[in-house]
């Protein structure tokens, strides 16, 4: 506290009319940068029944937001002394992720001011003086995606993350490290022939050097470009996860490191040597038996050399086949880690050996392996997938007759896939998933990506219809599969494991569709959070551990 005592009772300081999406406090913290939504009047009424959804936008659904009427994000700045609160910006455009400049004077931020911002990713650097009836300025002029500014200490510069590439979609893209004056001018690129994604763009306390967080092959390392040469050096790494990164004094940094063994910790990074400081997990770790964590590499029926991670139970004895199963990591463009996993480890202790593969649209590989999926679903991740499971079972590892696959999200539609093109896994999970892909035009958030990956349904029929497969050949299945979904999901909707539960239903092969009431793509209640695992477990244990007598 600013008196110096330990803290006390919390103090509300503001009575806001409406949705507050983000806040951060000035330097000095003596004001706060909002951003507010538009006020929505359609629940006003007296009654209680809400107006009819009136919608006109080319995006006009997301998850966990709803249906999405007119209406913006805008800044705003309250002062905590006045408790005054001013209007920064109007309009029809959205203003976000506003950072205070050292000196309190500026605030940067980022906005699409495109004329139908719905239909691209086109986002630049703006800022604004933090006073009522200021002008905004816009810095950065590339067509793609601008974002994520951090102010250097003299406030002369803005690091920020720019895509790799420009155009409408970016799914598969990669930010890069880049640099620009707050004048704005030229763009310096920092990381360009890096060929990793970075993010947390964070400048060191002297202003010579910007450190990021490098996704690469399953690790998450600090790396450090000496500002303004460019030169790279990694700080530090390993076969951990960095993550939240924060300058120190001296040159010195903190970061919240995980381990595949160890939920998050905070460091000190001390000329390149980490220094644990916490160790609330202890007390959380201490009764159990964690599995084991290694990775290994496997080789895809084209040649393609796939990163993967291994779990094996504690005290498993030496050349005991497991029964295994693979469970998939969503996105498809985000990678497993050397991390700790609570659901892997959960189904690890459940006695099965838990793969996690980095199949083709993973990043953490460089450009090329993310966009090697572009427009051909269900492809390539099942090579890799089948790949990493060929490995297994030639080491000893898994058991070929007891094999299970899940996944949530881009996890479950990979299951969908991988069932309906090879036999071998006795059990499935399909979590949030979809399969007859031509239907969920119109009904998830992703028009966009679609028209622009895909093309529209009307004119590229034969596309759409080849990465429907698994429910169009859903006769080739033979797994006995549960499907889960969640009821308000417009991420991807609770229709595509209706329609593969009722495919399976029909066709006679065992199944059962779970629905977590009111909840969204990512399941936040506990108890569902439990159950979820504990069905898993039941399903797997139902179909992969031996009868006994």
């Amino acid at each position: 506290m600013a008196d110096g005592s330990p803290g006390g009772e919390a103090k509300k300081l503001t009575d806001l009319k409406t949705d507050l999406e983000d806040y951060v406090w000035s330097p000095d913290g003596k004001k706060i940068a909002m951003v507010l939504h538009d006020p929505d009047y359609s629940d006003s009424a007296k009654t209680k029944v809400r107006k009819p959804y009136v919608l006109d936008r080319y995006q006009f659904k997301a998850d966990v937001k709803g249906y999405l009427e007119k209406g913006s994000v805008h800044l705003y700045i309250y002062d905590i002394a006045t408790k005054k609160l001013d209007t920064l910006t109007t309009g029809l455009y959205d203003e976000t992720s506003p950072v205070w400049s050292p000196d309190g004077s500026q605030l940067a931020f980022v906005s699409n001011r495109t004329e139908d911002p719905d239909k691209n990713q086109n986002t630049d650097i703006y800022i604004i003086d933090t006073r009522k009836g200021a002008t905004m300025k816009q810095l950065t002029t590339w067509t793609g995606a601008d974002n994520n500014p951090a102010w250097s200490p003299d406030g002369k510069k803005i690091a920020y993350l720019r895509s790799t590439s420009s155009g409408n979609f970016l799914m598969y893209d990669q930010p890069i490290l880049a640099v620009i004056n707050r004048e704005g001018g030229e763009t310096t690129l920092l990381s360009k022939t890096l060929d990793r994604p970075v993010r947390n763009p964070t400048w060191a306390k002297d202003g010579q050097s910007i450190a990021v967080l490098v996704q690469d092959d399953r690790q998450t390392y600090i790396g450090r470009y000496i500002f303004p040469e460019g030169k790279f050096a990694g700080l530090t790494g390993g076969n951990r996860v960095f993550s939240n990164l924060e300058s120190a004094p001296d040159g010195n940094w903190v970061a919240m490191v995980s381990e595949p063994q160890t939920p998050g910790e905070l460091y000190a990074i001390e000329n390149g040597n980490p220094r644990r400081l916490t160790r609330v997990q202890d007390d959380f770790l201490t009764p159990l038996e964690l599995a084991t964590v290694e990775g290994f590499t496997s080789k895809s029926k084209d040649g393609a050399q796939v990163s993967n991670v291994l779990y094996r139970p504690a005290n498993t004895p030496v050349g005991k086949k497991l029964p295994t199963i693979f469970y998939i990591h969503g996105g498809p463009v985000s990678q497993d880690e050397f991390s700790f996993d609570l659901t892997r480890q959960l189904l690890a202790a459940g006695g099965y050996a838990v793969v996690a593969v980095n199949y083709r649209g993973s990043n953490g590989r460089g450009l090329d392996y993310t966009k090697a999926i572009y427009a051909d679903w269900g492809n390539k991740e099942v090579l890799d997938i089948l790949g990493a499971a060929d490995y297994v079972v030639e080491k000893g590892i898994a058991d070929p007759d007891r094999l299970g696959i899940g996944g949530w999200s881009y996890g479950g539609i990979l299951t969908n896939y991988t069932i309906a093109t090879d036999t071998r896994f006795k059990a499935a999970a399909s979590g949030a998933g979809s399969s007859l892909q031509l239907s969920m035009y119109g009904i998830d958030q992703y028009a966009n990506q679609y028209e622009n990956e895909l093309g529209t349904p009307w004119k590229n029929t034969d596309k759409w219809l080849k990465v429907s497969y698994p429910f169009l050949k859903a006769d080739r299945i033979k797994t006995p599969t549960m499907f889960m979904a969640s009821e308000k999901d417009f991420n991807v909707p609770v229709a595509g494991s209706e329609q593969m539960f009722q495919a399976l239903r029909s066709l006679g092969i065992p199944t059962q569709l779970i629905i977590y009431p009111g909840q969204y793509h990512g399941i936040t209640v506990p108890s569902y959070q439990k159950d979820r695992v504990d069905r898993y477990l039941q399903w797997f244990d139902k179909y992969l551990k031996p009868k006994t007598l």
